[in-house]
């Protein structure tokens, strides 16, 4: 089975730093699904705030794929929050069109923050007893979150961001003691949101701090003889707790590319000289602040 997850936020909004296509047709979003299971991609990575992202997937159908979704953040006014967590999610899996959800993750830590946080906890518990979903999980943006979610609710996934410049989840030891604790880890922005695909003359000037990153970036490329796409996927691809690499893609032939530079035997580089733990670069909602 392939380690490849299939990222859906592009089937329901224009996203990505790289984009440059916009939000993705339905004739080409259920061409790329195709492609996905012809190839033993089983897993979909979608939200109910990827816009009608779980509209579009529910009027293909992916019964078939591993489903997993992620809880809308709490709105101020919400009253009961046990009715307004099972209301989330059953409308989620109504636009799926499935009858139960492999993973379910908050999108945010901060979720469970506060007492409504219990609620949504306990709630949350209550399905997975249920059988209304598989697993749990949270999405995070720091490996620090995970040091509040101790105690609070027993996950089964993490998704967290990692890349060849951002390793905070290996080097603050958390993908270790994770895959110990037997918590699927499934990570994403891979490429940086498509900044690491950018040719050098096109990154844009607000990213000029760090210029240095980018200069080595590029000619180390050269020097090895080797596409971005597959520099970026070598690097998850080596690390043996990866449960899953999830990508979101823009066409069919995107997506036929990463497959194939994901199957493509190499040598791994460990491309250290571009690490960093800027907050300002490896957290894009930092970006529109630069």
């Amino acid at each position: 089975m392939s380690k490849l997850a299939l990222g859906t936020v592009q089937f329901g909004l224009s996203y990505g730093i790289a984009n440059r296509k916009g939000k993705i047709l339905r004739d080409e979003a259920k061409e790329i699904l195709d492609l996905a299971r012809a190839e033993n991609i089983n897993f979909i990575d979608t939200a109910s705030s990827y816009g009608d992202s779980e509209e579009i997937l529910g009027e293909i159908g992916v019964h078939d794929f591993n489903v997993v979704t992620k809880l809308a953040p709490l709105k101020a006014d919400t009253r009961n929050i046990i009715l307004w967590t099972n209301s989330e999610i059953e409308r989620s899996i109504d636009r799926l069109k499935v009858n139960s959800l492999y993973g379910l993750l908050l999108h945010r830590v901060d979720q469970l923050k506060g007492p409504e946080g219990k609620c949504i906890a306990a709630s949350l518990e209550k399905m997975r007893v249920n059988g209304v979903i598989q697993k749990l999980g949270v999405s995070i943006y720091s490996p620090h979150d995970l040091d509040f979610l101790e105690n609070i609710l027993d996950v089964d996934i993490v998704q967290a961001p990692l890349n060849l410049i951002d390793r905070r989840l290996v080097t603050s030891g958390w993908m270790k003691k994770l895959h110990e604790r037997g918590v699927e880890i499934h990570v994403r922005s891979t490429f940086l949101q498509g900044l690491l695909l950018l040719p050098r003359s096109e990154i844009p000037e607000k990213f000029n701090k760090w210029s240095r990153i980018w200069d080595l970036w590029h000619e180390g490329l050269l020097k090895r003889n080797i596409s971005a796409v597959s520099a970026c996927l070598q690097y998850p691809l080596s690390l043996p707790f990866v449960d899953k690499i999830v990508v979101g893609v823009d066409s069919q032939s995107h997506l036929r590319e990463l497959i194939s530079a994901s199957k493509t035997s190499f040598k791994n580089h460990d491309w250290n000289e571009l690490v960093s733990e800027d907050e300002q670069l490896i957290n894009p909602f930092n970006w529109e602040y630069l």
